[in-house]
C-alpha cells in the first residue's frame, strides 16, 4: 500500500480556505472589534510568521533576531525611497527583502553551528547588536529614534493610469494578495523534499547527518528564508503607515513573534496569523476596558499563559491535532492491533521470508575501479586521556564479503565503528574506501562516499511513517548532501519512490508503510533501522549490532535478510550472538581492550585459543570451572 501522492483538489484544500478566510475577513471582523488597519496588521505579522513557522515549527529552530532581518527589510526600503535612490517601491521591497535574506545569509551561518540554547542566544545576540547599529551608527541612515517618516504607498500601473494604493482596504487587499502569494510559497516549501528533510532535521539531527544530509546547510537554508519573509514584511510595514519605526528591530518585536505563534500553533503555517490576530486584538481592546488602562499588559500576560497551559499546541495546532487524530483513528487502532500481534507471538514476519528474496534494490554496484578491497582501516586509534578505546587496529573488509568485527563488552568495537563512518574522528589512522580516503570528511560526507550504518539504539523518525523515514535516507543519494528544490513535491522522484517500495519489500514492510513509526513492533523498528541505511544505496554497509533484543524468530528472519542484503552490498558487522556471526560471516576481526586481537576467517577465529581466553577471561586455564 503506498502512500497518496501529493496532487488533485483535496491537496489545495488549505490554500482554498485560506483564501476565502482572507476575502471574509473584512466583511465579518469588524463586528467583532477589528478595524481594517488591525487586519492589515495582522496580515502583516502573519507574513513575518510564515518564515519564522518554517525555521521554529518545522526545523525546530527557535530565533530571538527576527526582528533584525524585519528591521533590515524595512529600513533599506524605507531609505531607498525616502532618500530618493528609488522611485519604485516594488523595486524598493526588492532590495529590501534581498538585503534582509544576505544578512540573514551572515547570521546564519553563524548560528547553524551551534544547537538548543546557544543557536538562540547567538540569534538575540544580533537582533541586540542590529537595534544597536541601527540607533546609533547607522542613525543618519534609519533615523535613529525618529524612524524615517514619509514612505510613500505602492503604486499599481504606470503613467497617468497609474493607482496609488492608499490605506484602507486597498492596502488591505494588496497585504491580503501578498500574503495569500507568501503562504501557498510556505505550503511548497513544507511539502518539498527540503521540507521533509527540515522536519527529519527536528525529529532526530544526527541520524539526518548520517544518512548523508549536510544538516548546516538545511539549517541555514530555513534560517535565509525566514530572513527573507521578514525583510518582505519590514519593508511593507513602512508603506502601510508611510513610516518605519525605530522599534521594528527592538528584542520585543521577536518575542512578540514568538508569542503569537505559539498561540496560534507552531508548524502549522496559519498559526502565526492566527496568533497575531488574537493579540492584536486583546491588545487593542483590553485598552478600552474602563480600569484596565495601565494593566493591560498583565492581563495579557496572563491570557497568554492560560492559552498555552489550556493549548499546549496552539489554537490551531490542536484543531489540527484533533482532527488528524479524528481522522485516523480507525486506521491508527488497526495498526496498534497488529502492533500488538506481533509482540505477543513473537513474529518477525507475517508473510513468510520468501517475499524478501524475490525483491530486487535498485542499488549501484558496490565495485568502484579494480580493487578488491572495499574497506581498510589503517592503524586507527581514538585515546580519550589516558584512555585508548581503540588503538592502532587494521584490518581489510573484501568487496562483497560479511565482514564481522567482535569483542567482548569494552573491547572497542563501537568507537571504531563510528570512526569508520567518521562520526568520532580518530586520533591517528584512516579509513578509505575502494582506496579512497573517508577520515576527515565528517559523517555526511563518508554516507555520500558510500558508507552506512545501522546503530544498535534505533535512531529513526518516530513520528513519520515507515515511507518517510525510508524517503528520508533514499532522498540524501538521489539528492547528494543540498539541493534547493523548493517547488516540487517530496514523493514525486519517481526512481526514489521505486528505491523505497523494493526496500519495504525486503524489510517486509509494505503493509506498514504509512504506519508511524513509534507504533511499530521492536522487530520492525529494528529491520527499519537497517533499511534507512540501506536505503541510502551503500557501497558498504555497517551493522552495529542488528540482533539485539529481537526474538529467536526475528533473529532468524534478520539474518536471512542480512544474507539477502550482501548479495548487492558489503557488509560489516558488530554482534554478540557469536552463534549468529560464525554463520553470517566469511572473516572476523576480534578486538580487546581497544587492540587487535586476532583476524582471519569463521574456522581460524573459532579455533585461535587467544580468542577464547579473552571471551572466557581465563577461566578454562586458571580456575575451577
Amino acid at each position: 500500500m503506498s502512500e497518496p501522492r501529493s496532487d488533485g483538489l483535496r491537496s489545495h484544500i488549505p490554500e482554498l480556505a485560506i483564501l476565502a478566510t482572507l476575502i471574509a475577513a473584512p466583511v465579518v471582523l469588524p463586528h467583532l472589534g477589528f478595524s481594517i488597519d488591525l487586519l492589515t496588521r495582522v496580515l502583516n505579522w502573519g507574513l513575518i510568521g510564515l518564515g519564522f513557522d518554517i525555521l521554529f515549527g518545522l526545523a525546530g529552530l527557535l530565533s530571538f533576531g527576527q526582528a533584525a532581518f524585519y528591521g533590515v527589510g524595512g529600513f533599506v526600503t524605507a531609505y531607498l525611497l525616502v532618500s530618493g535612490v528609488l522611485s519604485s517601491v516594488w523595486l524598493a521591497l526588492a532590495a529590501g527583502t534581498i538585503s534582509a535574506g544576505a544578512f540573514g545569509l551572515v547570521v546564519g551561518w553563524l548560528a547553524v553551528r551551534r544547537i538548543g540554547i546557544y543557536f538562540t542566544m547567538i540569534t538575540l545576540a544580533f537582533g541586540q547588536m542590529a537595534y544597536f547599529i541601527e540607533n546609533s551608527p547607522l542613525s543618519h541612515y534609519t533615523g535613529g529614534e525618529n524612524g524615517i517618516p514619509g514612505v510613500p504607498v505602492p503604486v499599481l500601473g504606470f503613467g497617468e493610469h497609474a493607482i496609488r494604493v492608499s490605506a484602507g482596504w486597498p492596502m488591505y487587499v494588496l497585504f491580503a494578495v501578498i500574503f495569500f502569494g507568501g503562504y501557498v510559497l510556505a505550503r511548497r516549501i513544507v511539502r518539498s523534499p527540503v521540507g521533509a528533510i527540515l522536519l527529519a532535521i527536528k525529529e532526530n539531527t544526527a541520524r539526518v547527518a548520517m544518512l548523508g544530509h549536510n544538516v548546516p546547510a538545511y539549517k541555514l537554508t530555513a534560517f535565509v528564508i525566514a530572513a527573507l519573509y521578514a525583510g518582505l514584511a519590514g519593508g511593507l510595514l513602512g508603506s502601510f503607515q508611510s513610516y518605519m519605526p525605530p522599534d521594528a528591530f527592538s528584542l520585543e518585536t521577536s518575542g512578540q513573534l514568538v508569542v503569537q505563534t505559539i498561540v496560534g500553533g507552531a508548524n502549522t503555517l496559519i498559526g502565526p496569523l492566527v496568533g497575531a490576530a488574537v493579540w492584536l486584538w486583546l491588545r487593542d481592546n483590553l485598552q478600552l476596558i474602563p480600569g484596565l488602562t495601565t494593566l493591560w499588559k498583565l492581563v495579557l500576560g496572563i491570557a497568554f499563559i492560560v492559552l498555552v497551559i489550556g493549548l499546549r499546541r496552539g489554537i490551531c495546532g490542536e484543531i489540527i491535532h484533533w482532527w488528524t487524530e479524528r481522522r485516523t483513528l480507525a486506521a491508527r487502532q488497526a495498526a496498534e492491533a497488529v502492533t500488538e500481534a506481533i509482540e505477543a507471538s513473537g513474529s518477525a514476519t507475517k508473510t513468510g521470508s520468501s517475499r524478501t528474496r524475490d525483491a530486487t534494490l535498485p542499488l549501484p554496484s558496490p565495485v568502484t575501479g579494480d580493487s578488491d578491497i572495499a574497506l581498510e582501516a589503517r592503524a586507527l586509534a581514538r585515546h580519550y586521556g589516558g584512555l585508548k578505546a581503540v588503538d592502532g587496529v587494521s584490518f581489510k573488509v573484501r568487496c562483497g564479503s560479511i565482514h564481522a568485527v567482535i569483542g567482548p563488552n569494552g573491547a572497542g568495537k563501537s568507537t571504531l565503528f563510528k570512526m569508520l563512518l567518521d562520526e568520532v574522528s580518530p586520533t591517528s589512522g584512516d579509513v578509505l574506501l575502494f582506496g579512497s580516503q573517508v577520515t576527515g570528511h565528517g559523517v555526511s560526507r563518508a554516507a555520500q562516499f558510500g558508507i552506512a550504518k545501522s546503530n544498535q539504539l534505533n535512531q529513526l523518525f518516530p513520528n513519520l511513517s515507515v515511507r518517510k523515514n525510508l524517503r528520508i535516507a533514499a532522498l540524501a543519494r538521489r539528492r547528494g548532501p543540498l539541493r534547493i528544490d523548493l517547488l516540487r513535491t517530496a514523493d514525486s522522484l519517481p526512481d526514489v519512490e521505486a528505491q523505497i517500495d523494493a526496500i519495504m519489500i525486503l524489510l517486509d514492510l509494505t503493509a506498514r508503510a504509512d504506519t508511524p513509526t513509534h507504533i511499530l513492533a521492536y522487530g520492525e523498528k529494528r529491520r527499519l533501522e537497517i533499511g534507512m541505511a540501506l536505503a541510502t544505496s551503500p557501497k558498504v554497509l555497517l551493522l552495529d549490532e542488528p540482533l539485539a533484543g529481537m526474538s529467536p524468530s526475528e533473529r532468524a528472519a534478520t539474518c536471512a535478510l542480512i544474507r539477502d542484503i550482501a548479495q548487492t552490498c558489503t557488509i560489516v558487522i558488530v554482534e554478540h550472538d557469536l552463534d549468529a556471526i560464525f554463520g553470517l560471516a566469511e572473516r572476523i576481526t576480534v578486538l580487546y581492550e581497544g587492540r587487535l586481537l586476532a583476524d582471519g576467517s569463521a574456522d581460524e577465529i573459532r579455533g585461535n585459543q587467544q580468542v577464547q581466553d579473552a571471551y572466557l577471561g581465563g577461566l578454562h586455564a586458571h580456575e575451577p570451572a
